[in-house]
């Protein structure tokens, strides 16, 4: 047996995640290793945590990516935050709340759940319901933008209403960083992760995390040891922390963080509020494109992601043939439905460097052509035209 290296087809990446990689983010990471505790390193370690405080809106001193993919980012807030016997309220509205659900049982703690139908986003009534029945509780964790569904959930009333209730607030943004509106301090968030391979244009693998003032005194306070060594913010600041001496605690991975610095200095030249209103502007012109041909969403319009679009599947059409035929016929990759969704939808992504012009006109046009050749009951020859009425072009 002989393998040669490996060399992956090119392909057009509109799924839930990964997005395509910015051709920028792939040429830093082919610049030179160097040590992860060599001076210009350091240096450059300290950019990545001022632009990821920009990305979040924060002024979190613990600002830092996780050396690990989003679920790490996950864990790390969890575990950090939660003890054994203590009581969380955990809103699930899709696949991630679930993991969410696991991660305080995994600690010890004790998850009580508020649920909501998937599509639809987390119920500030039941929140406040939740919180008065359990006085004790420790945080409230939900999703921002559960990319199982493509709902957004108002953070900021979700996390006015746990402070109310003396509870700190956890929330994953894996979707939402740099995708759409996130205001860490304004909306006094207390714990965020998110994931780098997705509305940041980077490769998948680090999870850039923010924890409040207040959420770090409960993390110095704890009765015992954070339940993971690797993800014990009290060991990771001695190596991410403000000291000019930076401590040895894990191998970085260099050129991952090369790729994330370059993500954020693109970030950062676009401007925040003008990557919102890209992802928005985009969403509106293959919204207009599917609609025009027959398809529909399943989220409410006041709560949909522009970066996570699940559209309904025609009748009788196999979905997962559909994406075997973009995949294999025209390159191009979006999404199936999880969970109670499985079957129903299709997620297509609109994240970062695949939310352009260029790739909407493709997912259209070779949608169209797959389920016309399918005998799908859609409208043929206006997507395109419905598209571009809304592209700036």
């Amino acid at each position: 047996m002989s393998i040669t290296s490996f060399n992956p087809p090119v392909r057009t990446l509109m799924g839930p995640g990964p997005s395509d990689v910015h051709p920028r983010v792939t040429g830093a990471m082919a610049r030179p290793c160097i040590g992860h505790l060599d001076p210009a390193f350091v240096d450059m370690m300290d950019e990545v945590k001022q632009m990821l405080q920009y990305a979040f809106q924060t002024k979190n001193q613990l600002t830092i990516p996780v050396s690990a993919p989003g679920s790490a980012g996950m864990e790390t807030t969890f575990m950090n935050l939660l003890e054994r016997g203590d009581k969380a309220v955990v809103c699930q509205n899709g696949v991630f709340g679930g993991r969410m659900k696991e991660n305080v049982e995994r600690c010890g703690a004790s998850p009580i759940m508020v649920e909501d139908d998937w599509g639809k986003p987390v119920d500030p009534q039941k929140v406040e319901d939740a919180l008065k029945a359990n006085p004790d509780a420790k945080l409230l964790a939900f999703v921002h933008a559960e990319t199982s569904t493509g709902a957004r959930s108002d953070a900021e009333t979700l996390s006015r209403i746990a402070h109310d209730h003396d509870a700190l607030v956890l929330v994953d943004a894996v979707t939402s960083l740099g995708g759409n509106e996130l205001r860490v301090d304004d909306w006094e968030i207390d714990a965020v992760y998110a994931g780098s391979q997705k509305c940041l244009s980077c490769t998948p693998g680090l999870s850039p995390v923010s924890f409040s003032e207040r959420a770090i005194e409960v993390i110095t306070t704890r009765n015992s040891k954070v339940q993971s060594w690797f993800l014990d913010t009290n060991l990771i600041m001695g190596y991410w922390g403000p000291n000019a001496k930076r401590a040895y605690h894990h191998t970085a991975p260099v050129n991952a963080l090369y790729a994330l610095h370059e993500s954020l200095v693109m970030l950062q030249d676009e401007g925040l509020e003008n990557a919102w209103a890209r992802h928005d502007n985009n969403h509106l012109a293959l919204r207009a494109g599917l609609e025009a041909m027959g398809l529909s969403f399943i989220v409410a319009e006041d709560y949909r992601l522009p970066q996570l679009n699940s559209v309904t599947i025609p009748q009788g059409i196999d979905e997962a043939s559909v994406r075997s035929r973009l995949l294999n016929e025209f390159n191009l990759e979006i999404g199936a439905g999880l969970g109670a969704l499985a079957g129903k939808v299709w997620r297509i992504g609109l994240m970062g460097y695949s939310s352009r012009a260029e790739n909407i006109v493709l997912c259209l046009s070779a949608l169209e052509a797959v389920l016309a050749d399918m005998g799908a009951e859609i409208n043929t020859g206006v997507a395109l035209p419905a598209a571009y009425a809304k592209l700036n072009m």
